[in-house]
């Protein structure tokens, strides 16, 4: 083999290596990851062209302040994906939290460095000063856990970085001395909404009551002439917008979701990707990602071998949860009651009795059961509709399974 066939295959595994580690992590610090970041900056043009025609998504690259920020929009509202807490179990944020970070963030725009007495003063004054938002109480301990948990978030994207002390110990002690230095900069890169909440005008107390309608307006993107979310209410979009969107739209699904099931798409967009253009595509942008694509006759997968474009595995024994959610997959054979699914998984507590013992408890087997179906679900691996829980056809991939203990 050549020296120039050599230096092609390896720019071309690089790319699809940067894509993947971008799919998986949409911003990339150099400090966190200089080997990773490195490699997109080398690479950030094919990598760029390769996201921008396929999903529609920019990726801005700033070698020297040393992050690289993938600014993935999705095809429709997710709440299956919240911001979690960097901690044992790995809940999901609240809506104190929530609260919390976009406080906590518009007081750091302004501050190079800071400590975290200082940002929870100019927090706790900032939301005393707004008659919408509860006053940070810094004399609560659940409260500064909270605080801290948004400090955690921060630090791992990068905006936060700690120069002396550890956040955690303001939990128990107001008085910790913990240093920031804060890098504004990637902080503004942190909203990915294509149009930014304050452009909407609308007043607070509206806020609830339109929220889906502002969800709306916030994800909107003018370049695929759409005034509704349908091209089928907007007869004034031009074909090569509409075929522009359909592109985008399946593209941003099937690289963002586990799975993609036909019964899933509008006629339109199973009819894209049944087209020869459609099926091209595919192939390519799979062989370009580093993916191998699976087509079956219910929809499409794309296999990331390596497990690099994934921020969440399965099956894996990380937690009770996930183990549950795959032995359960044997009670699955047809669709079952979820208190069949209860049984089952108090059998499976009473099989293995050293094992999950934070599910001991009482409800334990109630808890159990609705984390190992949120986990399956997630996946794109069963359907619940009411007390009936449906098994997809991507679960088959995990049947025929020698069954071993947790």
């Amino acid at each position: 083999m050549s020296l120039t066939n050599q230096l092609v295959i390896a720019e071309r595994e690089e790319v699809a290596r940067g894509i993947r580690a971008l799919l998986a992590t949409p911003l990339i610090g150099e400090r966190g990851s200089p080997e990773i970041f490195d490699l997109i900056r080398r690479r950030r043009e094919p990598i760029r062209q390769w996201f921008e025609y396929y999903c529609g998504w920019t990726l801005t690259v700033e070698p020297r302040l040393g992050y690289a920020r993938l600014v993935k929009v999705r095809a429709a509202a997710d709440p299956s994906r919240p911001a979690r807490r960097l901690r044992s179990g790995r809940a999901a944020f609240d809506r104190r939290r929530y609260v919390l970070l976009c406080v906590a963030a518009a007081e750091l725009l302004t501050v190079p460095v800071t400590t975290i007495r200082l940002l929870a003063d100019r927090v706790a004054r900032a939301s005393a000063a707004d008659d919408l938002v509860t006053a940070f109480d810094t004399g609560s301990r659940a409260e500064r856990l909270a605080f801290v948990d948004v400090l955690k978030l921060l630090e791992s994207y990068g905006v936060l970085e700690t120069a002396d002390g550890d956040a955690e110990s303001f939990v128990d002690d107001t008085t910790a001395k913990v240093l920031f230095r804060v890098d504004a900069t990637l902080l503004l890169r942190m909203l990915a909404a294509p149009v930014g909440p304050s452009q909407l005008a609308v007043p607070a107390d509206d806020v609830a009551l339109r929220f889906e309608e502002l969800l709306e307006a916030v994800s909107h993107e003018q370049r695929y002439g759409l005034s509704s979310g349908r091209h089928e209410d907007t007869p004034s979009a031009s074909d090569v917008q509409r075929n522009l969107w359909l592109r985008h739209t399946v593209f941003r699904r099937l690289v963002d979701d586990p799975v993609l099931y036909f019964a899933e798409l509008t006629a339109e967009e199973r009819a894209y990707l049944g087209s020869p253009t459609g099926r091209q595509l595919l192939r390519r942008a799979a062989e370009q990602g580093g993916f191998v694509l699976e087509e079956r006759a219910e929809g499409l997968l794309l296999v990331d071998v390596d497990g690099l474009s994934t921020d969440e595995r399965f099956p894996d024994d990380g937690s009770n949860a996930k183990v549950a959610a795959l032995l359960l997959l044997d009670a699955l054979d047809e669709p079952r009651t979820t208190d069949y699914l209860r049984n089952a998984t108090a059998k499976l507590l009473k099989r293995f009795p050293r094992w999950a013992k934070t599910y001991r408890g009482k409800d334990g087997v109630r808890r159990l059961t609705v984390d190992a179906l949120a986990v399956l679900t997630g996946f794109g691996l069963v359907r619940t509709e009411a007390e009936l829980v449906r098994p997809l056809p991507a679960a088959a991939r995990y049947t025929d399974r020698n069954e071993e203990a947790p």
